[in-house]
Formats: C-alpha cells, sequence, structure tokens
C-alpha cells in the first residue's frame, strides 16, 4: 500500500531542512568570495569561540538534539 499525500512538501535539494535564518545564512555564505568565506572561517574557529560552540554543542547533547555519535564524528572534525 503506497501512502501518497498530495499536500506533503518535497524536498528534491537534498540539503536538510533548515530554519529561515539558516537559510538566510546559507545564501548569504554560498554568495561570498573565497577570500571571505576563508577569513569568516578562521574567525570562527578562534579558540575562545571553538570553547562556546562545544559548550553549545554539550547542552544539545543533554538536551537530547544531538546523539553521542554526532558529538564524536563533529569532534573529529
Amino acid at each position: 500500500m503506497i501512502n501518497w499525500n498530495p499536500f506533503k512538501k518535497k524536498n528534491n535539494s537534498g540539503v536538510p531542512h533548515m530554519g529561515f535564518l539558516q537559510r538566510l545564512a546559507m545564501k548569504k555564505l554560498e554568495k561570498m568570495s573565497p577570500e571571505e568565506r576563508e577569513k569568516i572561517t578562521r574567525e570562527a574557529m578562534k579558540p575562545e569561540n571553538m570553547e562556546k560552540i562545544q559548550k553549545v554543542m554539550e547542552q544539545m547533547e543533554s538536551s537530547g538534539q544531538f546523539s553521542e555519535e554526532q558529538m564524536n564524528e563533529t569532534k573529529k572534525k
């Protein structure tokens, strides 16, 4: 039996569902020049910013938004 819903939205783009602000940020990032993108990436990867990111990730793990496996994969990167 096939469950077909004519009102279901299709996500053919291969991009996971993102909120409004996330989509806006992704579009802005895609429009940037490679130099600007690299500068922003370097800024985000500074030690003080990495600590903030890790704290947020730990909160997400404790609230159940992240699994332990996802945390380990992210820390490897």
